[in-house]
C-alpha cells in the first residue's frame, strides 16, 4: 500500500512538473509524521535523517521515510549532530550531558557529563586536510594491537543477560584508523568544550573568560557577559572556531556609555590552531588514553562483579552458620561457634547445641550444598579474574609504557601538557596494582583451598554423628581447619580486599623490609601493603586523572579570541532561550587566494556566516544577514584597526514572507525557508524555499573599526539588498512550514516540515544519479 503511494504522489509531481515547465527542487514524497519534530539532521555519508520530537525522542529515518529505530533518551534534548563518518549521533541534553549512540541500532555507547548547562549546539569536524602532511616523517604505529589480543569485555554482571548488558565498544577507543576529529559543544552559560573523537575531553573555555581583542577603535579592552552560546563550527583544518552568541559587550576600566546598545548578537573568532599544530601528538594521546580508560572500566567492573559474586556466598555461609550462635544461647552456654568447633575437632566433648547445629540445622545436604556453592563461586571469580581483570591490566601497562614513553619525548609532547612527573606516577601506582592482583590470587587460592577442607572436616563429623561411613569423604588437615576456624569464621580477607572501604593490617616487620628496598629504587610507595585492591584501583584512577588533566589544561589555556564582530543589537542578553533565530555557518573552498603562503598544506576556506535579523534591532524587520571572510579578515593584535574589515551583506526578504529556516548549502548558495505571512496555518499556499548563489551577491566590505557604533549592520543599512524572487530557484510548498530545514550538502536533499506534520522531502540538485541510487 506504501508504494501505490509513493507512486501516486510521484506521478502528481510529474504533472506538475509538465504542466509549469521545469520546477526546481523535485518533490520525493510528502508524507503524514505523528509527531512535532523540532531537530533534524542528515547523516553526512549516508541517505538517514536523524530526528527529534518536542517529547524528544529521537528517531532514524531512510531516505524513503523507513524508520529503523526509536530511542528515549529519557532526558530533554537539546542539540544533535553526526560523527564525521556518520557511524555516531551526538546528544545534547538539557542537564549538560552529551550521548553518543550507535547508527546501527540506536544504542548508547558512551554519556559524558562536560558542562553544566543545557548543551545549545554540537559540532563534530575532522582534519579535511588532503595536502602532505608537514609531519610525514613523523609516523607514529599504535602497537597494542601486535602484541595483544582485543581488550576484554566487561564481565557479565550476575543475574542479568548478556542482552542487558551496556558494553563499551571498541568502535569509540580503538581509533588509530580514525582521521583525527574534533567534537565541540557550546552551553547556555558560555562554555564550549573540545573532545579528540567525541570521547577524550581535551579542553573547556568559558566565553566570558576570555579578553576580546581591541580592533573595534576604541580605547577600552572588551569582555562578555551574560552570554549564551548559539552556534559553534570548527574550520575544516581545525585551526579556527566560529562562535555565534548573545551577550553584553563590556568595557574594562571604564562604564559603558551606552549599556543598553551593547547588548547583541556577535560572532567570535577563537584561535584553535593547536589541533593543527599538534594534532599528531593530541592523536597519540588521545588514542592511548581513551583506550586506557576504557580498559580501566573493564578492571573496576571486574572488581565489582567478583565482589558481587563472593559477597552473594559469603552471605549464604554467614546465614547458614549464624545460627549455631543461636543454639548456644538457647542452651545456655558460655562458649562461641569457635570454642564449639575447636571442641569438636580436639575430641574434648561435643556439645548439644552444636551436635543440633550439625544434624537438624545444617544436616548432610546442608554442607554438600555450602560446599558445592562456595566452589562454583570460586571459579566464577577465577575466570573473571583470568579472563577480564588480568588481560585488562596487561593492556593498560603496555598502554601506560607508551605514554610515558612518549611523556620523555618533551620537544613534541610538552607542548600539549603530557607531563613526565605525572606518567611516572601512574606507572608506579600501576606497578602496585598488578601486585594487589597477584596477592588477591593469591589469597583467593589459599581461602577456598580452607574453605574446602573445612567443609570436608564438617561433612565427616556430620556423618560420624549420623554412624554413616566416612571412607567416601575426602581426607582433612586438622591444621588447616583451626587456621579457618582462627581467621575465615569469622572474617573474610577475599571481601576485604575487594572493597575499598577496608585497610589491610600489615605487621612491623614486614614494613620495615619495605622500606628498606626503597633503597634499591623502582618504587617509592611503602604503604601500598595496606591497601585493598579496589583502593588501588581507585587511586589508579585519580593518578590517570591528574595525568589526563594537564593536556585539557594546556589545549584550554591556548584558546584566545582572534576576532570580534558585534553584528546587531538585542534588548536582552540571552534571548536564544526564548526568541531562536534560524542561523547556519559554513566553509566554502576560496575563489580569491586568502590562506597564508606560507601555511601550504592548508586549504583556501572562506567561512559563510548567515542569520536572521531579530525583528526590531536597527529599526529593521525581515531582514538576514550574510557575513563573509571573518576568519581570514586580518583579525588579530597585530593588526591595525583600520585593516579589521570583512565582507557582510543585508537581504531585505519580501514584506509577505517570514523566514522560518536558512541553511548554507554546498557551492556558495543559501537555502532560505519561507512562510506567507497574509495565509493562515490551516490553508497556507505560499510557503517557498529559495536557493540564492551567495558567490553572486554584492557583499560589501565592511570595517570593524566603528568607533562611534560597533554593531556590523549599521554599516549595512544603507545597501541593504532587496530579495528578488524572480532571481535564483525557488519552490512552491503546499503547506505552511516550520522548523526545522534538514539539508544534506553530500546527498543534495532537503527534509521540511510543516505545522499540519508532514514531512517533505526535495531533491535540491539537478543531477539525479546519485538520488536514483539509494531508492
Amino acid at each position: 500500500m506504501e508504494e501505490e503511494v509513493e507512486e501516486v504522489e510521484m506521478e502528481s509531481v510529474g504533472e506538475d512538473t509538465e504542466a509549469s515547465g521545469s520546477i526546481p527542487f523535485q518533490l520525493q514524497f510528502d508524507k503524514p509524521v505523528p509527531f512535532q519534530v523540532k531537530m533534524a539532521e542528515w547523516n553526512p555519508e549516508k541517505d538517514l535523517l536523524a530526528i527529534v520530537t518536542d517529547e524528544s525522542k529521537v528517531l532514524l529515518h531512510r531516505f524513503n521515510w523507513q524508520r529503523l529505530w526509536t530511542i528515549i533518551p529519557g532526558k530533554y534534548i537539546t542539540s544533535l549532530c553526526w560523527s564525521p563518518d556518520g557511524k555516531l549521533i551526538a546528544l545534547g541534553t538539557e542537564d549538560g550531558s552529551i550521548f553518543l549512540h550507535d547508527v546501527e541500532n540506536g544504542k548508547m555507547l558512551r554519556s559524558m557529563r562536560t558542562h553544566d548547562a543545557a548543551v545549545i549546539c554540537l559540532n563534530w569536524e575532522e582534519d579535511a586536510l588532503k595536502a602532505v602532511d608537514r609531519d610525514r616523517h613523523f609516523v607514529y604505529e599504535d602497537r597494542t594491537t601486535r602484541f595483544f589480543p582485543p581488550p576484554p569485555r566487561v564481565p557479565r554482571i550476575p543475574g542479568l543477560s548478556d542482552g542487558d548488558l551496556e558494553e563499551t565498544t571498541q568502535q569509540l577507543s580503538s581509533v588509530s584508523c580514525q582521521r583525527f576529529n574534533i567534537l565541540c559543544s557550546g552551553d547556555r552559560d558560555g562554555c564550549i568544550c573540545f573532545s579528540i573523537f567525541g570521547i577524550f575531553p581535551i579542553g573547556k573555555i568559558n566565553i566570558h573568560n576570555i579578553l576580546l581583542p581591541n580592533h573595534l577603535g576604541t580605547n577600552y579592552q572588551y569582555q562578555l557577559k551574560n552570554a549564551s552560546i548559539s552556534k559553534v563550527a570548527l574550520s575544516r583544518d581545525l585551526c579556527r572556531l566560529e562562535v555565534l552568541c548573545f551577550g553584553e559587550l563590556i568595557e574594562l576600566g571604564t562604564s559603558p556609555k551606552n549599556n543598553d546598545t551593547l547588548v547583541g548578537f556577535h560572532c567570535l573568532n577563537l584561535d584553535t590552531s593547536i589541533f593543527l599544530n599538534r594534532k599528531n601528538e593530541l592523536h597519540q594521546v588521545a588514542q592511548q588514553a581513551s583506550n586506557i580508560e576504557d580498559v580501566v572500566e573493564v578492571v573496576r567492573a571486574s572488581i565489582s562483579v567478583m565482589s558481587k559474586q563472593w559477597t552473594d556466598a559469603m552471605s549464604l555461609f554467614k546465614s547458614k552458620f549464624q545460627a549455631i550462635a543461636s543454639l548456644i544461647a538457647e542452651h545456655g552456654l558460655d562458649s562461641n561457634s569457635q570454642d564449639e568447633f575447636l571442641s569438636l575437632l580436639l575430641g574434648v566433648r561435643t556439645s548439644p547445641a552444636l551436635q543440633q547445629f550439625l544434624l537438624n540445622t545444617l544436616g548432610e545436604a546442608g554442607v554438600k550444598r555450602l560446599s558445592k556453592t562456595v566452589d562454583n563461586t570460586g571459579k566464577e571469580v577465577r575466570t573473571v579474574l583470568n579472563e577480564h581483570l588480568q588481560p585488562a591490566l596487561e593492556i593498560i601497562g603496555f598502554r601506560v609504557g607508551e605514554l610515558r614513553g612518549l611523556s620523555r619525548w618533551q620537544a613534541r609532547f610538552k607542548s600539549v601538557g603530557l607531563d613526565e612527573k605525572l606518567m611516572d606516577n601512574v606507572t608506579e601506582t600501576f606497578g602496585m596494582l598488578l601486585i594487589q592482583a597477584e596477592r588477591f590470587s593469591r589469597v583467593l587460592t589459599i581461602v577456598l583451598f580452607l574453605f574446602q577442607n573445612f567443609f570436608n572436616w564438617v561433612l565427616k563429623c556430620t556423618k560420624i554423628l549420623l554412624q554413616e561411613p566416612t571412607d567416601q569423604v575426602q581426607q582433612a588437615n586438622s591444621e588447616l581447619v583451626v587456621v579457618f576456624l582462627k581467621f575465615l569464621l569469622q572474617s573474610d580477607p577475599v571481601e576485604q580486599l575487594l572493597e575499598a572501604k577496608y585497610s589491610v593490617e600489615v605487621d612491623m616487620e614486614t614494613m620495615k623490609r619495605i622500606e628498606q628496598m626503597v633503597a634499591f629504587g623502582g618504587y617509592r610507595d611503602v604503604t601500598f601493603l595496606e591497601r585493598t585492591l579496589a583502593s588501588e584501583c581507585n587511586k589508579l584512577e585519580q593518578c590517570l586523572k591528574e595525568a589526563f588533566l594537564m593536556p585539557f589544561t594546556t589545549v584550554s589555556e591556548t584558546v584566545a579570541c582572534k576576532g570580534l564582530a558585534p553584528l546587531f543589537p538585542v534588548a536582552s542578553p540571552t534571548p536564544s532561550t526564548s526568541l531562536p533565530i534560524p542561523m547556519s555557518i559554513h566553509y566554502y573552498k576560496d575563489e580569491v587566494d586568502r590562506a597564508s603562503e606560507i601555511d601550504k598544506a592548508s586549504p583556501n576556506l572562506t567561512d559563510y556566516t548567515c542569520f536572521k535579523v531579530l525583528d526590531g534591532s536597527l529599526g529593521l524587520k525581515n531582514c538576514i544577514g550574510i557575513v563573509r571572510g571573518f576568519m581570514s579578515a586580518g583579525l588579530g593584535s597585530s593588526v591595525n584597526a583600520e585593516e579589521s574589515c570583512l565582507d557582510a551583506l543585508l537581504v531585505h526578504l519580501p514584506d509577505q514572507y517570514d523566514c522560518v529556516d536558512l541553511s548554507l548549502y554546498k557551492e556558495n548558495q543559501i537555502v532560505l525557508l519561507l512562510n506567507d505571512l497574509e495565509s493562515n496555518s490551516e490553508t497556507a499556499e505560499g510557503s517557498l524555499m529559495v536557493m540564492m548563489q551567495a558567490s553572486d551577491l554584492p557583499f560589501v566590505s565592511v570595517s570593524l573599526s566603528m568607533s562611534d557604533n560597533i554593531f556590523l549592520l549599521h554599516q549595512l543599512e544603507d545597501s541593504m539588498m532587496n530579495l528578488d524572487l524572480d532571481i535564483g530557484k525557488f519552490r512552491a510548498i503546499p503547506h505552511h512550514v516550520t522548523v526545522p530545514l534538514a539539508v544534506s550538502a553530500s546527498r543534495g536533499l532537503a527534509c521540511v516540515f510543516s505545522s499540519q506534520r508532514h514531512a517533505l522531502v526535495y531533491i535540491l540538485d539537478e543531477d539525479e544519479d546519485e538520488v536514483s541510487e539509494m531508492e
